[in-house]
C-alpha cells in the first residue's frame, strides 16, 4: 500500500454524522470482492439526490481530505467504502469519531483517520464551506496545521503509524519482521518438552 508521511490539500466538507458505509458506496456497485472501479461511485446516491452534496461542486474536484461529523464509518463492514475513498483520491479523513470495523478497514488500506474534537471540527467545516480551507496532516508528528498556523495535535495507534510511514500492510509487517519471528520460534522449540519436528513426523 501507499506509504504516507505529510499531505497538504484543501478540505471537503460533509457536515453530517453518522455516515455509514451504504452511504459511501451503495450496494448496487458492490459487484466483485477485489478493489477497482469503485472510486467513480463514491456517495453516488447523495450525488444523485442531492444537488448541492460537496461532491457534486467543482471547487473540491481535486481534494483530498473529507471531514464529517461523528461515526463516520458506521454500519455493515464492508471494505469497499475504504476503497471508495482511496480511489477517489481521498487519502484522509477527520471526524470527531470513527465506526470500529471501518477503522480497522482503513487502517489495513492505507486510508489515514484523524480524529479531533467536535468542536474544532465544527469550527473548521464552517470555514470549509464559507471559504477554501487547506490543511497540513503530518502523520509523524500526529498534527494538524491550519494555514495561519494553528494546529491540532491527534493520537494515532503507534503499530499503525509504523505501519503506514513505511507503506505497509499486516503482510509486510509480517515479512519485516520474518528474522526476529523465526529466531522466536528457534528459542520456544528450546524450551518445548517435545521436539516439533518429531511431533510432525507422526501426525
Amino acid at each position: 500500500m501507499k506509504a504516507f508521511t505529510t499531505l497538504t490539500s484543501q478540505v471537503i466538507p460533509l457536515d453530517r454524522k453518522d455516515v455509514d458505509t451504504d452511504m459511501i458506496i451503495p450496494a448496487d456497485y458492490l459487484k466483485g470482492t477485489g478493489k477497482g472501479g469503485y472510486g467513480e461511485h463514491l456517495f453516488q446516491r447523495l450525488r444523485d439526490n442531492e444537488a448541492d452534496f460537496p461532491l457534486n461542486d467543482e471547487k473540491y474536484k481535486n481534494a483530498q481530505i473529507l471531514m464529517a461529523q461523528e461515526n463516520f464509518g458506521c454500519g455493515s463492514s464492508r471494505e469497499h467504502a475504504v476503497w471508495a475513498l482511496l480511489e477517489y483520491g481521498i487519502q484522509v479523513v477527520i471526524a470527531p469519531s470513527f465506526a470500529d470495523i471501518f477503522h480497522s478497514n482503513s487502517g489495513k488500506n492505507g486510508l489515514l483517520l484523524v480524529p479531533l474534537p467536535k468542536e474544532a471540527i465544527q469550527e473548521l467545516i464552517q470555514q470549509a464551506q464559507e471559504q477554501q480551507l487547506k490543511l497540513t496532516v503530518d502523520l509523524q508528528q500526529q498534527v494538524v496545521t491550519e494555514e495561519e498556523g494553528k494546529e491540532h495535535a491527534f493520537f494515532y495507534d503507534p503499530f499503525r503509524k509504523e505501519c503506514l510511514l513505511k507503506g505497509n500492510d499486516d503482510l509486510d509487517y509480517l515479512l519485516e519482521n520474518e528474522p526476529v519471528i523465526d529466531e522466536w520460534q528457534k528459542e520456544r522449540e528450546k524450551k518445548l518438552f517435545y521436539r516439533t519436528d518429531q511431533h510432525k513426523k507422526t501426525n
